[in-house]
């Protein structure tokens, strides 16, 4: 696939907003925690900004800034992956149906509950009538995403894409989620979050210093197949093991963790690995989240954010991100610098 150069990422997270400076792991205790929002009435009119869900309102504020940062005034097309979608207005809804025994509905949460608002209220604030898709595919959205990039970038090169990857918190949904988790993955040691990150990406490498070199997804995969998946990934983009510098892995203390075991057994122990849901939370687009740290790192050339017994090694040229669900929706995305 065609490479991805990224000009520009913001991300909104369980960490600090805009910050650099030393993070901390997230607590383990508590089942949820939100995101750090910045103050909305700097980027958005507060009267709009009401009406908007938690993912609009963060996808807005990230698109914009990356937007800016990348120098761009409307984007060529606009990606969006999510796996919940505006969970909180589709919360309201079902709750009103249930409240008014189905009569008497409005259909205004309902029209903004779907998928797609986010791509379109970006939309709708650049004035932009380019091509707009969202994708909902689960713990793949966000690659689904990068997937979309990259082909567009084929068919019509010199275009600059925003892509991100978005999910927010409800009520109910977290109920639901973390009752299911007591039967399915009662070991889980990471807290549930949310979180938008947005990249300003294109098929041009000027003014960039980081790329998506490649992406991969495997819906099935053993365990004893997963280590052949690692090295395909590496012959296809022509690396050998010890040239990857970090292993970003998406680690949260469920049974299915032995498949992150067997991808950090095929690698030495010069190469760093760090489980970047200490820091970000579960939610399905995660893997985004892990995108943006791994630009940060690769264009700072330090070890952004984290804190601890790891110290940042004199250069980092490639990271590889691998996430995977309950064994199933295996990913790696893997970046290098320019």
């Amino acid at each position: 696939m065609k490479h991805l150069y990224i000009h520009s990422a913001i991300s909104i997270s369980a960490q600090e907003f805009l910050s650099k400076s030393l993070w901390t792991e997230l607590p383990k205790a508590p089942e949820v925690v939100a995101a750090k929002y910045p103050n909305y009435r700097d980027y958005i009119a507060p009267a709009l900004a009401r009406r908007m869900a938690p993912g609009v309102k963060m996808s807005t504020v990230a698109a914009m800034l990356a937007l800016k940062e990348g120098n761009i005034k409307v984007p060529d097309a606009i990606m969006v992956g999510t796996g919940m979608g505006c969970m909180q207005d589709t919360e309201r809804f079902l709750n009103t149906i249930i409240e008014n025994d189905e009569q008497f509905m409005t259909p205004t949460a309902f029209i903004q509950s779907t998928h797609n608002t986010v791509g379109a209220q970006i939309a709708l604030n650049l004035k932009c009538h380019a091509y707009n898709n969202t994708y909902v595919h689960g713990t793949l959205s966000f690659e689904s995403a990068i997937n979309d990039a990259q082909l567009f970038a084929m068919e019509q090169p010199k275009k600059t894409m925003l892509i991100g990857g978005v999910d927010e918190l409800g009520t109910d949904f977290v109920h639901y989620k973390n009752n299911m988790d007591q039967k399915e993955s009662p070991s889980r040691t990471v807290p549930l979050s949310e979180g938008a990150s947005f990249f300003v990406v294109s098929s041009e490498r000027e003014h960039a210093s980081v790329c998506i070199r490649d992406m991969q997804v495997i819906t099935m995969a053993m365990e004893t197949s997963i280590a052949v998946e690692v090295a395909n990934v590496l012959k296809e983009n022509q690396l050998s093991s010890a040239q990857i510098d970090l292993v970003l892995l998406g680690r949260n203390g469920e049974g299915t963790d032995k498949y992150y075991e067997v991808v950090e057994r095929q690698f030495s122990e010069n190469t760093q690995k760090i489980s970047f849901k200490n820091y970000s939370g579960a939610f399905d687009t995660v893997s985004a989240f892990a995108t943006w740290w791994a630009y940060q790192i690769l264009s700072d050339q330090t070890l952004v954010g984290i804190e601890g017994s790891l110290a940042s090694k004199e250069r980092y040229q490639n990271i590889l991100i691998y996430n995977q669900h309950r064994g199933r929706d295996h990913s790696f995305i893997l970046l290098s610098q320019c």
